[in-house]
């Protein structure tokens, strides 16, 4: 009997650690470093600038409305606070922009400005040179890239980077059929609520630089760095597995960084020559 015993907890145990380690596989963790928007209470509320024209405005509200499903925050559309072309930050908020910003080889970019692990604001870039396009202008690539680049704005990383891999039914997942890639799935919600599970003791949602309770000043180049192309991005941190870099960071020291996620084209669709549509090889 006692030998049986042994032999029966083992069992036991071995099936729970195999569950546990299934759990642990599956469960959704795709943080993105940890950081967040600092703020004293949940669900906080995170102003979406609105500087896009009325083909995109439909796109904006879905965008809007998904990420609102989040218990932890709120996103609401607003008055846009920069021109479309240039768009330009604004403290404690996001921007999103619509513009034919060229044959830049990008589909949509995030930028994301942090000082020590707090966003304290963002930016969301949506180019119409390749959305005036036929494969480009459907509402699937539309809802695919806003609800992505703005995801990034509140701090998620991709769920995957591989384009050809079977799609996971979320907009933060990298593909080349965004059929089923619209819109945040349960994963997306349960990283949130990780990510803002603790409450901080200062803000950086919705206040101006004169009001931000972070880190230090803010660089002033921070914010007057023009942002056109990947020459401007800083670094490569992170690369999808075909090559495609995905992430860039610029580090203005003591803390303060500015990030910039990317949303590539089919490298078919890029012409050999124009606006840079060649540097996210470098």
């Amino acid at each position: 009997m006692p030998k049986i015993f042994r032999r029966s907890s083992f069992a036991v145990i071995l099936i729970l650690l195999t569950f546990s380690a299934f759990t642990l596989i599956t469960s959704a963790n795709h943080s993105w470093n940890g950081y967040h928007w600092a703020r004293q209470s949940n669900p906080f509320n995170l102003k979406l600038g609105d500087n896009v024209n009325s083909t995109w405005d439909p796109y904006l509200a879905t965008t809007s409305s998904d990420w609102t499903v989040s218990t932890v925050l709120n996103t609401t559309i607003v008055a846009g606070g920069t021109t479309p072309k240039n768009c330009r930050p604004t403290n404690g908020r996001v921007e999103v922009c619509n513009s034919r910003y060229g044959n830049t080889g990008w589909l949509g970019v995030a930028q994301v400005w942090v000082s020590g692990s707090h966003i304290t604001q963002g930016t969301v870039k949506l180019n119409d040179y390749y959305f005036d396009q036929a494969k480009y202008n459907t509402p699937a690539w539309r809802n695919l890239v806003t609800c992505q680049e703005v995801g990034h704005t509140l701090g998620l990383d991709h769920q995957d980077v591989n384009f050809t891999n079977p799609n996971l039914g979320t907009c933060m997942d990298y593909t080349n059929d965004p059929s089923t890639n619209q819109h945040p799935n349960q994963h997306d919600y349960d990283e949130l609520v990780t990510i803002y599970s603790h409450l901080d003791s200062s803000t950086t949602v919705g206040l101006t630089q004169e009001h931000l309770t972070v880190e230090g000043e803010a660089p002033p180049a921070m914010n007057d760095i023009d942002f056109k192309g990947p020459g401007q991005w800083g670094k490569i941190i992170d690369q999808s597995p075909d090559g495609r870099n995905m992430l860039y960071e610029l580090d203005f020291g003591n803390g303060f960084k500015v990030f910039t996620f990317v949303t590539w084209a089919d490298p078919e669709d890029v012409k050999p020559k124009g606006e840079n549509g060649r540097q996210r090889q470098n």
